[in-house]
């Protein structure tokens, strides 16, 4: 049986249309499974969409909309989404669904049982933008107006009667769990930054609210509704199915990957929430940086939101792939804008696209375009001979960009191999030597995008379909491709700028 590998985005608020957040949180992730597929695990791979709390409702209530006609109408944009950003998810998750409503009631009726939650009153500063609780340190005035300090959004003083969840008997248990499991949060600066506030104190969480309506009940008190966080945090569970599957469940996820503004709900209160039920914790969680717009954080107030859809439909979806997995080291915060994206792509023409061309030309001009015969005494070159773990070593301590890194020193390779052996050159190659070196040639590129395809799939899959290889994974890389193997020659694989 293949190894399980479970991994998750955040699931998405649908308060609006889709943002570079989104799209990066869900692409990277997506990298990730598709790494791990061609390594052989069964990859489960989750995402969705956040569908309760006061945002949402007030939102619906702005656009006279029925509550749950309008997160059927935003869900089904983050789901069509999920095509347009070429994602391999094998599962999509709404709040909003009866697994999911289950899967929460049967955890607060655990959390109950244990004696985990008790009935009191909040009083507090509250953000409905954020759907979070800040302390008072946390918030600062401006021009008249409470905001948070995090966010920047505005904040309103709340008193209603709460159940409470008791985080504050955790901070020791959470503390020693991070020094006994370092690699748990990652990267080390925001392990950083989770360490410093659970030291600072933990103060009990309010986990219901009572003055709306749009969220799940809590389990035998109907007129308080579940506090949207561990509302949302649960679907990880609900997903896999843990309550029903236990041990058969692919749970615990082996990642959840996050953006940073929302660390300390999946790095303090989820993992209290699962010690407290007993349930085991997600073995890692990676909170990467925001994709930036200029200078600053992209935000609907700013008027700096850059839409994916409109890049895609633009560049290509593999070009926008390429270039966040390359240019933006994962876990830092990176920037996108026209000029550079330009060079990126021009990068990858003159170097994989110009390798491709040149070879496939030799190949359709001198041998009808199949794959050359080589010779008796060919030796497999060192070229075609890949070692798995010097791109696996990357992928394994998430530098994304760095395994993009190797594979285009692998390519510079390959076009230096051409350039100096010269095939087109018959006054200095004999047949037998041409043939070979096409045949080297043809399965370095083979190797180049069966590496690239959790990158760039669509390209990758193209490219390989052109050589005859319907299907293929790291074993693949070691298995040469036949002589006299019909092949096609591509079209324009990257468009230069």
């Amino acid at each position: 049986m293949k190894k399980k590998f479970y991994i998750t985005t955040p699931i998405y608020y649908p308060s609006g249309k889709p943002h570079m957040g989104h799209a990066y949180s869900s692409i990277l992730t997506d990298i990730i499974a598709r790494f791990k597929r061609l390594e052989g695990f069964q990859v489960f791979f989750l995402t969705g969409t956040d569908e309760h709390g006061l945002k949402i409702q007030k939102s619906a209530e702005k656009v006279k909309s029925e509550t749950i006609k309008y997160c059927d109408d935003l869900s089904s944009i983050f789901r069509k989404l999920s095509d347009q950003l070429c994602l391999s998810n094998t599962d999509f998750i709404r709040t909003t669904e009866n697994r999911h409503k289950n899967t929460v009631q049967k955890l607060w009726e655990l959390l109950s049982k244990k004696d985990q939650i008790y009935l009191s009153k909040y009083s507090g500063w509250y953000s409905i933008s954020d759907e979070a609780y800040y302390s008072n340190d946390e918030i600062i005035d401006v021009e008249g107006s409470k905001k948070a300090k995090v966010s920047g959004s505005l904040v309103e003083w709340m008193e209603e009667e709460s159940y409470f969840f008791k985080l504050s008997s955790y901070e020791n248990k959470l503390l020693d769990y991070y020094n006994k499991n370092p690699d748990f949060i990652q990267p080390t600066s925001r392990k950083n930054e989770v360490i410093s506030f659970v030291k600072q104190g933990l103060k009990d969480l309010s986990i219901s609210r009572t003055t709306f309506d749009w969220g799940i009940k809590v389990p035998g008190h109907k007129k308080h509704i579940v506090y949207v966080w561990l509302d949302a945090l649960t679907n990880y569970i609900s997903a896999s199915n843990y309550f029903k599957c236990g041990q058969d469940a692919p749970w615990p996820a082996d990642i959840h990957i996050i953006g940073k503004d929302i660390l300390r709900f999946h790095a303090v209160y989820w993992p209290a929430f699962l010690m407290a039920a007993n349930i085991p914790l997600p073995k890692k969680i990676f909170s990467h940086g925001w994709i930036l717009s200029g200078e600053e954080k992209m935000s609907k107030s700013k008027g700096n939101i850059l839409d994916p859809i409109e890049i895609i439909e633009h560049y290509g979806i593999d070009e926008l792939r390429y270039y966040l997995s390359k240019e933006v080291v994962f876990g830092a915060d990176g920037k996108i804008n026209n000029e550079n994206l330009e060079i990126c792509i021009n990068d990858l023409a003159n170097n994989i696209g110009n390798l491709s061309q040149r070879v496939f030309t030799l190949i359709e001009k001198y041998y009808n375009s199949k794959m050359p015969e080589k010779s008796q005494n060919y030796t497999r070159s060192s070229l075609t001979m890949i070692n798995t773990k010097d791109f696996q070593k990357y992928l394994y301590n998430l530098e994304i960009h760095n395994y993009v890194r190797e594979i285009n020193k692998y390519s510079s390779k390959i076009n230096k191999y051409v350039n100096d052996n010269e095939p087109w050159n018959r006054k200095i190659n004999s047949d037998e030597n041409i043939r070979n070196i096409l045949y080297t040639s043809i399965n370095s590129l083979k190797n180049i995008f069966i590496l690239l395809s959790p990158i760039m799939p669509k390209k990758s899959n193209y490219f390989l379909n052109l050589l005859g290889l319907k299907s293929y994974d790291f074993n693949t890389l070691d298995k040469d491709i036949p002589s006299d193997q019909k092949l096609i020659k591509p079209g324009i694989l990257f468009k230069k700028y």
